[in-house]
This record gives C-alpha cells, sequence and structure tokens, in this order.
C-alpha cells in the first residue's frame, strides 16, 4: 500500500482513524474547509430540503429569508465544531468523551451513526435515480447499487480523495445549480409564485429549522476534516472558511428548491430528479444534469460512510481500548456500512419528502443539545484545554461516565417535546404557537445554560492542553511506515 506522505500531494489510502494526528503529518490551509462543505452542500437533498418549507406551506418569499437564518444560526454553530480540529486532531466524536465520558460518549455516537444511514440512505436514494437515468435503465436499484459501490471506493481511500471530490463538487455545483437555477427565473413566471400567502410565524420557524437542522447534521463530523490542518492554523480562519463554504452552499441549493417547488409543485414533488433533468433542456443537457446530482451526492455521501466509519469505530474503541486498525479492518468498517445504507435505501418508502422532513426534524432534536454542551465545554468551561491522551484512556482525567453532561443532554431532548411539530408527535404547547416549531431553539438554550451552571463547578480541565510524547508520536509513525 503507497504510504500518504504529509508533504506530498500524491492520493494513497489513509492510514489514521481515530488517533491523534501528529504535527509531521499536518497539512492545508482553511481554504480547503470552503471547497469540501460548499461543495457538500451544492446537492439535491439540500434543494429538497428547501424545497421542504414550500411543501409544507411557507411561501417561497418567506420561506427563503427563513432558510438563511435557519442556516447561518445552525451554520455558527457547526463551523466552531470545525475550529477543534486544528488544535485536537482528533475526530470530533473522540473529543465529546471530554464531556460525557468515554463510556457516556457512547450514546450521542449511537444517534450520530443512526444518522449518517439515514441520510446516507436518502442520499443513495436520489442519486441512484440519477445514476439510473444516466444509463437510461428504469430499474432505480441498479443505479443505487452503482452509486454504492462508488462511494465506498471514495470513502476507503479517505480524507485526500474526499477533498478532491469537494472541489470538483462546488465547480460542478456552480455550473450546474447556476444553470438551472436561470431555467428556473427564465421558464416560470416566478413573481406570480411569490407573495401568495403572506407570513405565518409557524411555516418560517418551520423553515427556520430545516435550515438549522440541516446544518447541525454536520457537527458530529465536521472537525474531521478540519483535524489535518496544522496546528497553529487561525482559530478564526478555519471557523469563517467552514461558515461560509456551508452556508452559501447550502443557501444557494435551498433557493432553488424553495423556487421549483412554488412555481412546479407536483411535477416537482413526484420526481425530483426526473423534474431537474426535464427542466435542463435536451437529453444532454439533462444527461450533465444528472453527472451533477451524483457528483454532488458523492462529496456528502462519502462524508456520511466516512463519518459513520469513524463513529462506529469511536464507540466500539471506548470499551476495547484501542485507537487503530489496520487497514483491511477500516475497509471492512466503510463497505459494511455502505452496503447497510443501500440495503435501507432499496426498501426506502414512497413517501420521500414527508418523512424526509420528520427525519431531519428528528435529528435536529437529539443533536442541538450534544452540540451545546460540547461547545459550552470546549469553549467557555474547558477553554481549549483538552487532556488529549485521556480521551482514549477510560481511566483517566474525563472517567467513563459523566452524569453531568448525560443528564443535562437527557434534559435538554425532553425539553423539546411540548415543542415539537412533527407528522409523529405535536406537542402540547405547540398548538399555543399555532403550529410554530420552535423545540431546537428550547433544547440549545437549556441545555447550554443547565451545563454551563452544573459543570463549571465540577470541571476539572488541565492548566494547559495535554498531548501525546511526541516520542510517542514518533514512534508509532515509524512502525506505521515500516509496516
Amino acid at each position: 500500500m503507497p504510504v500518504e506522505y504529509a508533504s506530498g500531494e500524491r492520493l494513497a489510502m489513509e492510514r489514521r482513524t481515530i488517533e491523534v494526528i501528529p504535527d509531521a503529518e499536518r497539512h492545508g490551509t482553511p481554504r480547503s474547509q470552503f471547497t469540501l462543505w460548499f461543495g457538500a452542500n451544492m446537492q439535491i437533498t439540500a434543494i429538497v430540503d428547501g424545497a421542504l418549507s414550500v411543501v409544507f406551506g411557507a411561501d417561497a418569499l418567506w420561506a427563503i429569508p427563513a432558510l438563511l437564518v435557519g442556516n447561518v444560526l445552525g451554520g455558527i454553530v457547526m463551523a466552531l465544531h470545525s475550529a477543534q480540529g486544528p488544535r485536537l486532531g482528533v475526530p470530533q466524536m473522540v473529543s465529546s468523551r471530554a464531556q460525557f465520558g468515554v463510556f457516556g460518549a457512547v450514546l450521542p455516537l449511537l444517534l450520530v451513526i443512526l444518522m449518517y444511514l439515514g441520510f446516507a440512505a436518502t442520499g443513495s436514494v436520489l442519486a441512484g435515480q440519477a445514476v439510473s437515468k444516466m444509463l437510461g435503465v428504469d430499474d432505480t436499484e441498479v443505479g443505487i447499487l452503482l452509486f454504492g459501490a462508488l462511494t465506498a471506493v471514495v470513502a476507503v481511500v479517505g480524507y485526500r480523495l474526499i477533498h478532491v471530490a469537494g472541489r470538483i463538487a462546488t465547480v460542478v455545483g456552480v455550473l450546474g445549480l447556476g444553470y438551472l437555477l436561470v431555467r428556473v427565473l427564465t421558464r416560470y413566471d416566478v413573481g406570480a409564485h411569490l407573495g401568495d400567502k403572506g407570513f405565518e410565524a409557524s411555516t418560517f420557524l418551520l423553515a427556520v429549522g430545516l435550515g438549522a437542522g440541516w446544518q447541525l447534521t454536520f457537527g458530529p463530523y465536521v472537525a474531521d476534516y478540519s483535524r489535518y490542518l496544522p496546528r497553529d492554523t487561525s482559530t478564526r480562519a478555519t471557523f469563517w472558511s467552514t461558515f461560509a463554504g456551508s452556508v452559501t452552499g447550502s443557501q444557494w441549493a435551498m433557493t432553488l428548491g424553495a423556487l421549483t417547488a412554488a412555481v412546479a409543485g407536483k411535477a416537482f414533488l413526484t420526481d425530483q430528479v426526473g423534474f431537474l433533468g426535464g427542466l435542463a433542456g435536451p437529453a444532454l443537457l439533462a444527461f450533465l444534469v444528472y453527472l451533477v446530482v451524483v457528483v454532488g451526492k458523492l462529496t456528502v455521501n462519502c462524508l456520511n460512510a466516512y463519518g459513520g466509519f469513524m463513529s462506529i469505530l469511536t464507540t466500539v474503541t471506548a470499551f476495547d481500548g484501542r485507537s487503530r486498525i489496520s487497514a483491511a479492518a477500516r475497509a471492512a468498517y466503510i463497505v459494511g456500512f455502505t452496503a447497510v445504507s443501500i440495503g435501507i435505501a432499496l426498501a426506502a418508502s414512497d413517501d420521500f419528502l414527508a418523512n424526509f422532513k420528520n427525519f431531519v426534524l428528528l435529528i435536529l432534536m437529539v443533536f442541538t443539545p450534544w452540540s451545546a454542551i460540547n461547545l459550552v465545554d470546549y469553549y467557555l468551561i474547558s477553554r481549549e484545554r483538552v487532556d488529549i491522551p485521556a480521551l482514549y484512556d477510560p481511566d483517566g482525567r474525563y472517567g467513563r461516565w459523566n452524569v453531568t453532561a448525560l443528564t443535562c443532554y437527557v434534559v435538554g431532548v425532553a425539553a423539546q417535546i411540548p415543542f415539537l411539530a412533527t407528522k409523529l408527535y405535536t406537542g402540547a404547547l405547540t398548538k399555543e404557537l399555532d403550529g410554530a416549531d420552535i423545540s431546537w431553539i428550547v433544547g440549545l438554550a437549556v441545555t447550554a445554560v443547565l451545563y454551563w451552571v452544573w459543570a463549571r463547578r465540577s470541571a476539572n480541565p488541565p492548566a494547559e492542553t495535554i498531548r501525546p510524547a511526541a516520542e510517542d508520536s514518533e514512534d508509532r509513525t515509524a512502525a506505521r511506515v515500516g509496516g
């Protein structure tokens, strides 16, 4: 297997998993975070997310600024997670052991794994439709299987190739989604479909929630892609590069989705991929739009497969004490995760849009408290000081279980229930708010305040960040290169 040198640009299978990235292997600039997250958001699932705001009642005139508010608010939280990567050099969910304990972090990890599977499956459905149309076959299952195989290959190669995919998706997304936006504006009388319904607080807040939820779902793995940056990388530069890429890309795609849903109605709802192909025009342009769909989904599905593998490994190693695995085991984890997500995609319900909306809002409910705890602890209580070796030691500073964090997390989730507005359940207080869903705002505020008041009394952060011994890192690196 070729070795991936820190100073080279050669593509090779990534060797690192959940261990700390040594300084000698750090490389790149914050600009890479912009292209990765811009490309990951310029894709069809973000288009569908934006369309949902209109499908479920909002006027596009109000849905678009509401989505922007949600993207900005969620993007701030997401980018704050990203800024932890260069400082710590560890995956995001490993760093959350500092709050929850080495074993306690497994609870949010299990939910993270389900999130990755859900997004990977829904993405595979849409990308599979595009692949099938490109091949001229009616069987979507063929496209789903081919797309799954391509996802597994890129995710197995790992970090460098995923960043290459992000740069390609950035260019392809700008051209493809830019063209589709022009087609919508020139083919339809968009102005006639704006302002018909007026402002409604409930649908406005739904759109805000869809935008915020979209961004917050990146939180559990965003630092996985900034941890290779040099340790002295500016925190501000990492934050703004990630924030700008993610918010700009998602808002562009969601705006296209909201306008398309407003002007096309049922024609878009019944076949999102097919409608975009038809909107493109002649067969060649339709083929290119399907290619845009596949490229955009490939980037984010690789993030899901890579993040899913990292989360599974972080869960398993919490109990067996390992910090690394062989290349073969790494590949097996990724292929296995991708296979499960493809199986879910093949069995997906026809009621795609309604199920996807509820999935996004449910994910928002369970990850808002986790983000609140992680960020309050890292920035306000520990003040960016972390005992990194203890993240891998159940008998270390952070212990096995952190009752404070786990209790705050459960309370944060429970506090949202009366404010939920989903297909499965509508909270009692939601009805008093005319159906407006503010559950994620409640969850964020309650968890952040409760954790800050409680945890700062018992927290025991180190005087400064403790890192693995330099000679230990060098020995490990030499052993892997030699082996």
